[in-house]
This record gives C-alpha cells, structure tokens and sequence, in this order.
C-alpha cells in the first residue's frame, strides 16, 4: 500500500510502499517483499526503515483491545534517498514461530487480526506508514490437532488474543491465542467451552486446553515434537482429557487462578496415553481438591510433580509391557521348541 509521509516529514516528504511477495504465512516461514521509497521534494537522510508486526491484543481484565507490536526488523541502514527518486529495498525475514493462526481450512479466524506497519526515520523523526494485512496458516502439527477437534464433533466459534503469559510455558510473544470451540453435546452441562492455543517453536509444540465447566476452569497441556504431534492419537487422548474435565467439573476449585495466563489448578493430563494419562489424571484431580492454603506458585510446581507422575508411570507402563513381550516370547519359544521335539520323537519312534 502506498502511503505518503505528511506527519514528520511534511506535505513534500517521501513516499512508500510495501509489497508482500506472499501475505500467506505459516509459524517460523520466511516473510518476503518489497519496500519502494520515492524521495519527495528534498534529499532526505534515511536513518533507518523499519517493519513492524502488529496484532489486536485484548488488554485489561474489561477486554478491551489495543494494537500491540510485538516483532520488528531493521530492513535497511542510514541512506541517502534523492528527491524525487526512486529506492527499491528487497527484504527476506523470519517470522516468529509463535504466530498466531488465522485461516483454518482456507477459512479467517475471525478475532485474530495481524498485519505488517512500514516505519521510516528520517532525521530522527519517525513516521509510521499503513498497515499491510498477513494471514497465517497453521502448521502441520497444529492442522493435526484441528483435525482431531473437528473429528470428536467440535465446532468453532471464535478466537481471540489475550496479552500475557502462560504459566509454566516457554513463550517468547507477550501475548497467547485462544481459539474458542463448542464441544459435542455428550458435554452438555459440564463443559460450555473449550480453549485451543498453540505454543510452537522449531523444536516442537505446546498444545493448551481450557475447558469452562460449571463451577471452575480445567487446564490441560500436551508438549511434543512436531513430528510425534503429526502422528500422536490425539483423538483419544483429547477424549480422555475431556471426561476427566467433565467430571472434575462439577467438583469444587482449587482456588488458583491465573495472572496474566492459565494456571494449572486443574484437571491435566498430559499426552502420553495409556496408563501414564490416567495417573497424571488421577494425580491432578487430587491436587485440585486439596487445601486451598497452597503457595501462590503452586500451579507450576504442580506441573513439575505432575510431569514426575508421568514419566514414572510411562517407565511403569514400558517395564510392564517389555515384560509381557519376554513372557510372550518365552513361552512361543517354548512351544515350538516341544513341538519340534516331539515331532522329532515321533519320527524316530517310528523309523524304528
């Protein structure tokens, strides 16, 4: 979009204009484009040009929205632009990982707005240009997870970004997304909503659920690389999560809430399936039901314990079933060693 930079620089200064080369993006990919500078009716000292992700964050506990930037780069060094020429400045750029999502099935997101915003300096005063929209597309570990949302029956209706952190969670954006479903009417009653957000980074992916019960909030987290997020059984694992939730909610809270992101007060289990879920389960549904005189950090040092739990319980489940398999292996060795030999006897038996 061409703007001209009446603000700092007067009805004569320079103009601008940024080309996307494609304004569809993925978490982590490369942004690509132009900057076309025409220099306006005097030689102007370039400081710098500068490009700026911005994003509509609700702010405040009345969730009211504000721009936020939340990533730039430094397109160019200081530079001479010549009045009334033309500069034309390539940028290649990455991106955070931690974009938020906003097209699902080639369809938007509506309540997650992201754009670029173009800044020029110029003498030490700075002009900010329009803003140039970008939508990004979900990655392939996220896309699964969508997947198996919109398998188990659930339908999407909203999403929106909340400034902050999650506890407990690597996060490099001051602010989380929350995509907002409707689950199946099997939830009826227990569970009115369930909250999606992604955590990504190029190593692997954070998935956080809260799911809104009738008397308190119940957290889940799931962290895996993206490899196994393509392959893990996330139908069955979220299924197993929302009975847990359904259940513990029409039990009593823990009295944790959550500043500035969730908490884990509640129900979680991680994804490790089997029997190592169900002692994560069990374990969060104790701790969510004891006293309410717990340290202010607890939620954190919960997740630390509960992940403890998990990983006893997956190296239980993997000792139990290398056991089974030996036993298995034992007696199928076994019998075709008897059947072998008495084979062999019989033949002998009858040879002679």
């Amino acid at each position: 979009m061409v703007f001209k930079l009446f603000g700092a620089f007067g009805a004569d200064g320079p103009s601008v204009e940024t080309v996307l080369t494609g304004a569809h993006l993925l978490p982590g990919d490369t942004l690509h484009g132009e900057i076309h500078l025409r220099g306006g009716g005097h030689d102007a000292h370039v400081e710098q040009v500068t490009l700026a992700f911005v994003a509509v964050v609700e702010v405040g506990d009345d969730a009211g929205e504000a721009a936020r930037e939340f990533h730039r780069w430094a397109v160019t060094g200081p530079f001479t632009l010549p009045a009334g020429q033309s500069v034309t400045v390539p940028f290649a750029l990455p991106t955070p990982w931690e974009l938020p999502v906003g097209t699902v099935y080639g369809q938007p997101l509506h309540g997650t707005t992201l754009a670029v915003r173009t800044e020029l300096e110029i003498s030490g005063a700075v002009d900010q240009g329009d803003l140039d929209a970008v939508t990004v597309g979900p990655l392939a570990s996220q896309q699964r997870v969508l997947d198996a949302f919109a398998t188990l029956g659930f339908h999407f209706t909203g999403a929106d970004l909340e400034e902050g952190y999650l506890s407990g969670v690597a996060q490099e954006l001051p602010f989380y997304q929350e995509i907002e479903f409707a689950p199946p009417g099997e939830y009826a009653g227990r569970i009115s909503e369930v909250e999606l957000t992604f955590v990504a980074s190029p190593h692997g992916l954070t998935v956080v659920l809260e799911a809104d019960g009738a008397s308190d909030d119940v957290y889940g987290r799931f962290a895996l690389s993206h490899d196994e997020a393509l392959y893990h059984p996330w139908e069955q694992s979220l299924t197993n999560w929302l009975h847990a939730a359904a259940g513990h909610s029409h039990g009593h809270g823990d009295g944790h809430g959550h500043s500035g992101g969730p908490g884990w007060g509640g129900v979680a289990a991680a994804g490790v399936g089997g029997v190592a879920a169900g002692a994560a389960v069990g374990y969060l549904a104790s701790e969510a039901l004891s006293d309410d005189d717990e340290e202010e950090d607890e939620p954190e040092n919960v997740v630390g314990d509960v992940q403890a739990v998990i990983d006893q319980a997956t190296a239980a489940a993997y000792q139990e079933a290398y056991e089974d398999a030996i036993e298995e292996a034992v007696e199928e060795a076994y019998e075709d060693a008897y059947e072998e030999a008495y084979e062999e006897a019989t033949e002998e038996f009858a040879d002679d």
